[in-house]
């Protein structure tokens, strides 16, 4: 079969013509019996010219990428796929587009030419489409005659278009012919880092948030305060703020940056209990028994004082950080592991009764709080979530059924299966602890989770143990965090953290964006984030 070597006209490689195959031209059979009439024509005649074929290229259809998270959908399509190539355009049909224009045209080395409404060969183009009901996080990617359009309804969906692409192209690789449609099953994708313990660096976080960004996660949770640490500047109560701290200018870069990678900060200042930090300073406020001793990290949320001061850091910070959500923190409150609370803290009791009446409790008083610290964020218009522990069955007070449930363990005191949540219409964000828990030093009976079993065993519907709730409850999980904890802070040096969550990281992103069994195997998936990087 004759072949010639050609230039393709997008410039993206070189490829063949076939004179066959089923994309045009003669077969074979059909050479050889024009071949067999030219050779008995009489000889007075001279011999007709056989008809040469319109020599067509020849493609298998394509695969799909491969990318982390995995695409849902792709209609594949016979063409040579697309490569950014140095010159080629990156162009948008609306002005919103124009910063996930230029991050991508920096990343893959094209110019970014703006709106433009003509086409070259090697555009990549992005625009937005009306999309009504659509997923605002949805888009869809047609690679076809050597360009690539990524469509979506918000600049999200176009941005995470680009994290595709830029994926498939990475180290020379080609995305392939055909169309991408692809959306996540979950809309809330975490990571949570505990800075109050363990000082990260603003450099290291900026790093995490470029990769996390990638993966398509789209919230990074910053516990800054706890018993060790204060770790973010205060112009309210600077004498709390810890030596080793980010100043409120780095804090400002952190969020510009997660902005440019659609990821939302969510700040926590947990409370009433781990608020050691707040503590040393203004001892007078913290919890003491009715013996007089202290109690670690808890305040005493019978002084008025209490309140006071962390409102003023839930307003300080609100203002600071953009954004919905706002972790209230609410677990591990010490008053309420004692066999009665009540005569334990008969300042808590008194102040329970004197609110909420005669029969109120140590819980009810606690339930409160956490009530109390909901309004105040959500003057801001935020949206309240608390660890499951800060929830407590048998109260009076209820705790408002806006407070989202972010559920971790089921090891508390009067701990309450996922089901009870579920089953009174709370939405829960899922940070089981058995999977999605890196807690530094292994303390207690944690150990390092692996990527593997995220990967193998953990769905967003496992939300305590490995047992997953009903599919039926599926809608009222929002979605899930992989978390970082810093109990032994000086377990594990910040590269060496980064190290360990990274496959962690890449296997809860695959769940959350889909929750189904990979295609992929492990071994596979895992060869798949060393190529990628």
């Amino acid at each position: 079969m004759a072949v010639a070597l050609v230039v393709v006209a997008a410039g993206v490689s070189l490829g063949l013509w076939a004179a066959s195959g089923g994309d045009g031209g003669s077969t074979g059979q059909e050479a050889g019996a024009s071949q067999g009439a030219t050779a008995a024509a009489p000889p007075d005649r001279a011999p007709e010219a056989s008809p040469t074929p319109s020599p067509t290229r020849s493609y298998p259809l394509s695969e799909a990428p491969r990318t982390i998270p995995a695409v849902r959908e792709h209609e594949p399509a016979r063409g040579p796929g697309w490569r950014p190539e140095k010159g080629n355009r990156v162009v948008v049909d609306d002005p919103a587009l124009a910063d996930e224009g230029r991050l991508v045209a920096g990343e893959l080395g094209m110019a970014y030419a703006g709106e433009k409404d003509d086409r070259r060969a090697g555009d990549l183009r992005l625009a937005l489409n009306d999309g009504k009901g659509a997923n605002p996080e949805s888009y869809v990617m047609t690679v076809r005659d050597g360009r690539v359009e990524i469509k979506g309804p918000s600049d999200t969906g176009v941005f995470y278009g680009t994290r595709t692409l830029k994926q498939e192209t990475h180290d020379g690789g080609t995305a392939p012919e055909g169309v991408v449609k692809d959306e996540p099953a979950k809309a809330q994708r975490g990571f949570m880092l505990d800075i109050a313990r363990k000082y990260f660096t603003a450099g290291w976080i900026e790093d995490r948030i470029r990769e996390l960004g990638d993966l398509k996660f789209n919230q990074l949770g910053l516990h800054f305060s706890d018993d060790q640490g204060f770790r973010i500047e205060s112009s309210s109560h600077p004498e709390i703020v810890s030596q080793q701290h980010l100043t409120k200018a780095q804090v400002r870069k952190i969020i510009d940056l997660a902005r440019s990678r659609h990821i939302t900060i969510v700040p926590e200042i947990d409370s009433p209990g781990h608020l050691g930090a707040v503590i040393d300073a203004h001892p007078d406020l913290q919890l003491r028994s009715a013996q007089g001793s202290a109690v670690q990290g808890a305040i005493d949320i019978s002084k008025a004082e209490s309140a006071d001061i962390v409102d003023d850091l839930l307003n300080e910070y609100a203002d600071l950080f953009p954004g919905g959500p706002w972790h209230l923190g609410g677990d591990e409150y010490q008053a309420l592991t004692r066999s009665n609370p009540e005569a334990s803290f008969p300042q808590l009791a008194a102040a329970a009764r004197e609110k909420y009446g005669s029969g109120a409790t140590v819980a009810d008083l606690t339930t409160g709080w956490l009530n109390d610290r909901a309004d105040t964020v959500r003057r801001h218009q935020r949206v309240p979530r608390a660890w499951n522990d800060g929830f407590f069955r048998g109260t009076s007070v209820q705790a408002a059924k806006d407070i989202q449930v972010a559920y971790w363990t089921g090891k508390e005191i009067g701990a309450r299966a996922p089901l009870e949540y579920l089953q009174a219409g709370r939405k829960v964000i899922n940070y089981n602890d058995e999977f999605l828990y890196y807690v530094l030093g292994e303390p207690q009976t944690f150990v390092y989770p692996t990527g593997q079993r995220i990967y193998e065993q953990w769905t967003p519907r496992v939300l305590r143990g490995t047992a997953a709730v009903p599919a039926r409850y599926d809608g009222q999980i929002l979605g899930g965090s992989f978390a970082v904890w810093c109990d032994l802070a000086n377990s594990q040096t910040q590269e060496q953290v980064a190290a360990g969550i990274r496959m962690p990281l890449r296997a809860t992103v695959q769940k959350l964006w889909d929750p189904d069994k990979p295609e992929l195997s492990w071994a596979e998936f895992r060869t798949l984030a060393d190529r990628l990087g």
